[in-house]
């Protein structure tokens, strides 16, 4: 049987450690929503134990990469947005974003299974979606959805109607 070849999901010329803005979205191991606790009566998700263990390796990201600055987040049940800047210059390392997005991953879930008592398991899904920022009207709209995100999710899975 032949082995169906991975999309290549990063722009193959290039180079994620320049300075600029990105639009990242993590997803969960096989969409599994474990992240938050989307609510009817909140506004924003309500964080699960994981999530706030998440939340907390997002946090820390620019203290492992001064470098990167994170603008926005939001954690959703099944993933994960990020409007994130790269600074070079501003630190060492001065990483890629593909880098930082491992880190946080990795450290996300060796936390998650310690709290759980497990190891090896995964959280989340292999890669991750990655938009490069080229104008300010594209930030501030990333910037709009990261915030509607929540409201969409209740629409779309039927928490609240229009």
């Amino acid at each position: 049987m032949e082995r169906k070849e991975r999309k290549k999901n990063r722009l193959s010329s290039y180079d994620y450690s320049q300075n600029g803005a990105y639009f990242l979205t993590i997803c969960t191991h096989k969409r599994k929503p474990f992240l938050s606790k989307i609510s009817k009566e909140e506004e924003f998700p309500i964080l699960t134990k994981e999530g706030q263990i998440v939340e907390n390796v997002i946090l820390s990201v620019p203290e492992k990469y001064p470098a990167i600055a994170i603008d926005r987040y939001i954690l959703m049940p099944d993933h994960i947005h990020l409007l994130v800047r790269v600074e070079k210059g501003t630190g060492n390392p001065s990483p890629t974003v593909g880098k930082a997005v491992a880190w946080l991953k990795y450290n996300a879930t060796k936390q998650i299974n310690c709290v759980h008592g497990i190891i090896g398991q995964k959280r989340f899904q292999r890669s991750f979606y990655d938009h490069v920022i080229r104008s300010e009207e594209d930030y501030d709209s990333i910037w709009m959805y990261i915030d509607n995100n929540p409201l969409s999710w209740k629409i779309k899975h039927g928490v609240v109607a229009l």
